[in-house]
């Protein structure tokens, strides 16, 4: 009888925090399970507090790499695109998150790592270096990367001008980016508020689209970004956002 090999992980010799913080992060059976329960609960919550709908759900249906992009206004954001993925895609969905922010406090990096599978995004400095994270990420098949390319939440409600990076990261390279849109979030949950108040949020999925036929010059990067806002800001208006 053939012999197995079960090599050991190679955060072994690091604490539980040096583990949350890391990323990659190494596969961990204890995590996927808290995810995926976590993920269950948040569903029922989003479906009852907030009679949570989605929208145009069939085009989220692919197993190529895809690049989700939003609207974002409220930390309920993310719940609501993670909750509009099947449970087995949730270990290959990274949102990216403020590294700043989220993985500072300790509460906080135990959402984004364990609940969310949050990938640290710098928003000041090494900006570049979080791009180029999230491309050799989406060299990996199946991979989905949530982006909100407006950098932090409105504290209007209005999309804010989306960032040239998310023009870097697609042009030229073959993923599908779905536009996405966010309703009621903001006012279920604005920035500064402690709890979210029960108001119906609706989740509208655009049509997939491609770019990598485009350039990566800089005048591309920025009209890719531009071209996705309208996109975005569209979706919320031919829907009805209130």
């Amino acid at each position: 009888m053939k012999r197995r090999r079960y090599d050991s992980a190679n955060d072994v010799e690091r604490t539980p925090l040096e583990r949350l913080r890391q990323f990659p992060r190494e596969p961990d059976m204890l995590v996927y399970g808290l995810r995926s329960l976590g993920a269950l609960i948040i569903r029922a919550l989003l479906r009852v507090y907030h009679r949570f709908e989605i929208i145009g759900h069939e085009n989220l249906r692919t197993n190529r790499s895809l690049v989700i992009v939003a609207n974002h206004c409220s930390h309920l954001d993310t719940l609501c695109l993670l909750a509009a993925l099947p449970l087995r895609k949730l270990h290959r969905a990274f949102p990216a998150a403020a590294s700043d922010y989220f993985f500072q406090s300790v509460p906080r990096l135990w959402i984004a790592a364990v609940v969310v599978n949050a990938l640290p995004f710098a928003r000041q400095v090494h900006v570049r270096q979080s791009l180029s994270l999230c491309e050799e990420l989406l060299k990996n098949p199946g991979t989905i990367l949530i982006i909100f390319p407006e950098g932090t939440r409105s504290t209007t409600g209005e999309i804010r001008e989306f960032k040239s990076g998310i023009g870097a990261l697609v042009a030229g390279r073959d993923v599908i980016v779905v536009p996405c849109f966010i309703d009621g979030s903001f006012k279920a949950w604005p920035k500064g508020w402690r709890l979210p108040r029960p108001r119906k949020v609706r989740l509208i999925v655009g049509s997939p689209r491609s770019y990598r036929a485009r350039r990566t010059d800089k005048v591309d990067i920025y009209t890719i970004a531009a071209e996705l806002r309208e996109a975005v800001n569209e979706l919320g208006e031919t829907n009805g956002s209130h």
